[in-house]
């Protein structure tokens, strides 16, 4: 058996990982992610994830249009609760135990969040799906990503992208001879506004000194390529490796 590097890992979704790349929830892509993260759990690591809500809502979008940012914010969170539960659902229909925990109380279809309950269902083998973001306006999932992991103790975040794998120094969407980076600074990305995560989650990454792994979640096997410590993606930490 493969064995992993991290034992304890906070996985980033964005909302269109869960909806290919469309609006709403694709139940064949949510199934892919439940295999990938089963297999990652079958090598005894411990899993969080944090997922956003951008296949349904954007507050960021809803304000741009006019709307009350706080509002809007708020109906970003409770989609991130929408992708949970479908996630939820597909993991344990795979027979792995699954909590949702939300910043916003909504006790009838999951837990509050509560740090030393997340570390425990995680020491106990339960995957810990954080929802609703910080339960604040203003801040995205990569800041609750950020914050998350630190709070677990998580040894390393990783984000997981679609159809990109990994940091560029350019999009390479628009420039094809964007050159992708094997390691890179969170002081770089800061400085070269790469768009890994929002400037506040680099910052928190980079003042407690927690690694993030960018990678291309289309690749089979990619989550548990980066537990296990294989060169993939691009590697965000407090100094470029050799």
């Amino acid at each position: 058996m493969t064995e992993a590097k991290y034992q304890r890992v906070l996985l980033k979704l964005s909302g269109e990982a869960l909806g290919g790349d469309h609006y709403g929830i694709n139940p064949e892509v949510v199934g892919v992610i439940a295999d990938e993260v089963t297999k990652v759990m079958e090598l005894g690591v411990q899993v969080a994830i944090v997922v956003g809500g951008g296949n349904i809502w954007r507050g960021a979008t809803g304000s741009a249009k006019g709307m009350d940012r706080t509002t809007a914010d708020y109906m970003g969170m409770l989609a991130t609760v929408i992708n949970a539960l479908a996630l939820q659902d597909a993991l344990e229909e795979r027979g792995m135990p699954t909590r949702v925990q939300t910043a916003i109380e909504m006790r009838q279809i999951a837990e509050p969040y509560i740090r030393r309950r997340a570390v425990r269902h995680l020491e106990k083998g339960r995957i810990v799906i954080f929802a609703s973001g910080t339960g604040n306006p203003y801040f995205s999932t990569d800041t609750t990503a950020a914050l998350r992991a630190l709070e677990i103790e998580a040894e390393v975040i990783l984000m997981a992208k679609r159809g990109v794998d990994g940091v560029y120094d350019s999009d390479p969407r628009n420039n094809p001879n964007a050159t992708r980076y094997e390691t890179i600074t969170y002081l770089d990305v800061l400085s070269q506004n790469l768009g890994v995560m929002d400037s506040t989650a680099t910052s928190l990454c980079m003042d407690n000194d927690i690694p993030i792994i960018v990678f291309n979640f289309d690749e089979p096997g990619s989550i548990e390529k980066a537990i296990c410590g294989e060169k993939i993606g691009t590697f965000v930490g407090g100094e470029k490796l050799d």
